[in-house]
């Protein structure tokens, strides 16, 4: 497997779904890879990544910037508020705008920095305890509270329970985004993401499946 399978995985994926050519967006998850398999996949012309940690993509991403700089990278990581300046500075989306008091720092960072990234709400479709994210039940008043804030929201992002079926989850979430007129949805793994793609992902997230195992020590 490697980036070009994937992607003609994901153009196969969205023909079967009668999606338009090119709908889905492909964020290479980077986290915890060395440098010199990022580095192969830039070179193969990639420019879209996705990170977990603000500590890590600083220390990354600038320099791969620099050389490269048409690359964008996403966090799809949980963020702390006290990270969230310097978030905004690195990443292009957030995928994780799971709470209120971060939406209320993001917020008056933007008016600060007179910019600010594309957010996505981490929607909980499984309700689990020791998952992040805002729970379906409160999704709609949590999306309207942060319009009032005037913040660039993009759409929604799960990630479903590893023993339930991912199908019924990116089901919800089409639902949720779809009743509150948002585009954005960030869903799909390794192992499903050409089933998010049947329920409309515009962003599915891939890391072992391009850059190999990763290697945490």
């Amino acid at each position: 497997m490697g980036l070009n399978d994937i992607k003609a995985r994901i153009a196969k994926a969205e023909k079967t779904a009668g999606r338009i050519p090119g709908a889905t967006q492909l964020i290479a998850v980077s986290k915890v890879q060395p440098n010199a398999r990022v580095e192969a996949v830039l070179e193969a012309g990639h420019r879209l990544f996705g990170e977990n940690k603000v500590q890590e993509a600083a220390g990354k991403w600038p320099a791969f910037q620099e050389r490269f700089p048409d690359a964008k990278v996403h966090l799809i990581g949980p963020l702390q508020s006290n990270k969230a300046r310097q978030a905004m500075q690195l990443f292009a989306a957030i995928h994780s705008l799971d709470r209120p008091k971060l939406a209320a720092t993001l917020a008056r960072l933007a008016q600060e920095l007179g910019h600010c990234p594309e957010l996505f709400v981490q929607v909980n479709t499984g309700e689990e305890a020791q998952k992040a994210g805002i729970l379906p039940a409160e999704a709609d008043a949590f999306i309207k509270e942060v319009r009032a804030l005037d913040l660039p929201l993009k759409g929604l992002m799960c990630i479903p329970p590893v023993d339930e079926t991912p199908s019924l989850h990116f089901a919800l979430l089409a639902k949720i985004a779809e009743r509150n007129g948002l585009e954005g949805l960030s869903m799909g793994m390794s192992s499903d993401f050409e089933q998010a793609i049947a329920f409309g992902a515009t962003h599915v997230r891939v890391g072992s499946a391009i850059f190999g195992e990763r290697d945490p020590g």
